[in-house]
């Protein structure tokens, strides 16, 4: 029994009638071939089932094909029961998926993880960089941009740097949720807010205080991090600081959900006593007792938006520098 040869590039080349530099400069790419002759190579590439060598075609084209999307988060973190790591991840596969890309996964959550991201992508492993998560002022962004490597951030970088990114509405969701609370007679409402070194958890708390301030409401503010176990403490901290609080608007539905667990366990009834509202709309949030109330951000689209954007830019073409997507408020049983 004989293992059957792969197909080779000199008999795609006498399938289609061309020669093999021909048959080369289509697979990379080229568009100085007539359409008519392109046409007839992918046509004996597909009859045959001729794969392309991709490490000669990135010598080629100076292309790798791949997309590095980088977290600066723990693994434990990325792949724990927050939905938002695995919906971006989810729509940036889709994308990368129709464009015949490859995705290449990156977690800087450690001094070591962010080094070795800097070495990966400045080496020109990958076409461009997709940073989700970004936390503080982190200058490695900045850095790749400058090197002509294509930059997408989820989120504005806090460092200043003018660099393309996509983001949804944090101060309009929030301002829409404490409004809701307040038109529905609440008067003491307070916030657990998310970490004041990413910009969800500063633009939620803008928002929150925003709205406080324009209803001459005081503010009641405790912090969290966006896990169950930041929201736990969290709500503790209110409970003991005001026993009087009559809801609370929480950075993001595991703090939330912590929240609805800590006021059952203290006797308060949600929402007769105290209204809550999360952030994010995870899966779970329509099945906890009550359902929340909360603001449903589109997380897989953001992922597949911000691919759009860089593949656009690894295309040659100009992007927008601010791309924000829309926030909806979804009214459940806890509010």
């Amino acid at each position: 029994m004989t293992t059957a040869q792969r197909p080779t590039l000199e008999a795609v080349a006498r399938r289609a009638g061309v020669s093999r530099a021909t048959v080369s400069r289509v697979v990379n790419g080229s568009t100085t071939v007539a359409e008519s002759i392109r046409e007839a190579v992918r046509r004996a590439v597909d009859e045959l089932g001729y794969v392309p060598n991709l490490a000669a075609r990135s010598l080629v084209t100076q292309r790798t094909d791949s997309v590095a999307l980088v977290m600066p988060e723990e693994a434990t973190r990325v792949f724990s029961d927050d939905q938002v790591f695995p919906g971006i991840i989810r729509g940036v596969s889709q994308e990368l998926e129709a464009a015949d890309k490859q995705l290449v996964l990156m977690l800087a959550g450690s001094p070591a993880g962010h080094q070795r991201v800097e070495r990966y992508t400045t080496g020109r492993h990958v076409d461009g960089v997709l940073f989700a998560s970004l936390h503080g002022e982190d200058p490695l962004p900045g850095v790749l941009s400058r090197l002509g490597i294509p930059v997408v951030c989820s989120g504005r970088p806090l460092d200043g740097a003018q660099l393309p990114y996509v983001d949804v509405d944090h101060v309009g969701g929030v301002t829409r949720a404490v409004r809701y609370l307040i038109e529905g007679g609440r008067r003491r409402i307070a916030t657990i807010a998310g970490p004041q070194d990413m910009v969800a958890g500063i633009e939620r708390l803008v928002g929150y205080r925003e709205t406080m301030a324009e209803a001459g409401l005081p503010e009641l503010v405790a912090f969290g991090d966006f896990t169950r176990e930041s929201g736990t403490a969290a709500m503790r901290q209110l409970l003991a600081a005001h026993p009087d609080l009559d809801a609370v608007f929480a950075a993001s539905d595991l703090m939330a959900h912590a929240a609805l667990r800590t006021l059952r366990e203290a006797g308060r009834r949600v929402p007769a006593d105290v209204a809550v509202i999360g952030f994010d709309d995870i899966e779970t949030a329509a099945y906890t007792e009550p359902p929340l109330t909360t603001v449903r951000q589109p997380i897989v689209e953001l992922g597949r938006a911000m691919t759009r954007q860089l593949l656009r830019m690894a295309a040659g073409e100009d992007v927008e520098q601010a791309l924000i997507l829309p926030i909806e408020l979804i009214v459940r049983d806890s509010a």
